[in-house]
């Protein structure tokens, strides 16, 4: 390499170029400098709490702007307004649990600015864990694959699954019905055949009605509970599909697969509102079979050997009942599936529960291990 002077023609080659880049690279500073800076939020998006845990919402402005006001939003319905950045604390023990979308409206010489951030709130503790005692043992019919389970006047009334001419892809494994069973001796006292072309899912019980869901089909159907006779049919457009259901005495609950149970019109089965099922540490899916006992709700977990008791207000589970040696599997009748289907006498504080296909219904007590 040679070192000093360049030839005059290099340099006069060359300088055109160094012009350029100073006046791109200025240029470059120029507008990165001139850059607006953004309004920030925080909690960071995706943040968890536990329920009670405080939250301190808080906007962070750029200098050049000086808020007239701020406005706090939570899933979009305002809770406060301040005209200074020092943030709001939002009280999280009586919220509805899972995902909460945090909102801050900052209005300055006369504009708004909007930024939105989301935190996901769990359970304030874990599940206490219960356990249970068998009281009585009762005969179940082995052909009925138990959807939905609804215990009144001596008398188990349950909706069972199936289909016999099942829709591409479905297996044909029998016709939904809705029964009548006599409690004690496990004896169908009356029955009504389902379009075989649908599978029966939940049921419950509304003043003189019986209220059955489908899986797929989106179809409710409501029968008079003492003739069986079918009154009407309804549209179930809530949720992915029809799984477990259950009536407080107000209004009904449903679950369609996922994490959220629904608050349904008694009368009209329109959606009143919902809360989703989470634990202290996850969202919990696959809340099946439903039934209400003294103010919270019961929930099988399909395919496992779990009943939940939830929060109907904030859906956090509060206790955690494993059935595992109710009856073992290799105990169980030849065709027996998994476990589903509560049903609660409330007049005799007694509890049943029962799996799809089982040839027995236990009465049991739940109690902390």
């Amino acid at each position: 390499m040679r070192f000093g002077p360049q030839p005059l023609n290099t340099m006069k080659n060359k300088l055109p170029l160094i012009l350029i880049a100073s006046a791109l690279l200025a240029a470059g500073c120029k507008n990165k400098s001139s850059q607006p800076e953004a309004i920030t939020i925080s909690p960071e998006s995706g943040t968890t709490f536990k329920s009670g845990d405080p939250v301190t919402i808080k906007a962070s402005l750029p200098s050049d702007i000086k808020a007239d006001s701020i406005v706090y939003l939570l899933d979009s319905v305002k809770i406060a307004s301040k005209k200074d950045t020092s943030g709001l604390t939002l009280k999280t023990d009586t919220l509805k649990l899972g995902a909460r979308l945090l909102t801050v409206k900052v209005y300055a010489s006369g504009k708004a600015n909007e930024i939105s951030t989301n935190i996901v709130l769990l359970a304030a503790k874990p599940p206490e864990e219960y356990t249970f005692r068998v009281e009585k043992v009762f005969p179940h019919d082995t052909s009925c694959f138990t959807e939905g389970l609804v215990y009144q006047d001596g008398f188990l009334y349950e909706s069972g699954g199936g289909y016999l001419d099942p829709p591409p892809g479905e297996v044909k494994d029998g016709q939904s019905s809705l029964r009548k069973v006599d409690l004690n001796t496990g004896k169908v006292v009356k029955k009504v055949m389902v379009d075989p072309k649908v599978f029966g899912e939940g049921t419950s019980i509304v003043g003189n009605k019986i209220i059955q869901l489908t899986w797929k089909a989106k179809i409710g159907y409501v029968y008079d509970k003492d003739s069986f006779k079918l009154l009407n049919t309804f549209t179930n457009n809530v949720g992915i599909e029809g799984w477990g259901l259950c009536f407080d005495g107000n209004k009904l609950y449903m679950d369609d697969s996922t994490n959220r149970i629904y608050f349904l019109d008694k009368n009209t089965f329109r959606q009143l509102g919902f809360i989703e099922v989470y634990d202290d540490k996850k969202q919990i899916d696959s809340v099946n079979e439903l039934e209400y006992i003294d103010g919270k709700l019961y929930a099988n977990v399909w395919q496992t050997n779990n009943i939940l008791v939830i929060n109907p207000k904030t859906g956090a589970v509060l206790q955690k009942i494993d059935l595992t040696n109710l009856y073992p599997q290799g105990k169980r009748n030849g065709n027996a599936d998994v476990l589903n289907g509560i049903a609660y006498d409330a007049q005799g504080k007694r509890i049943f529960v029962t799996g799809k296909k089982w040839d027995k219904l236990f009465q049991v007590k739940f109690m902390k291990k």
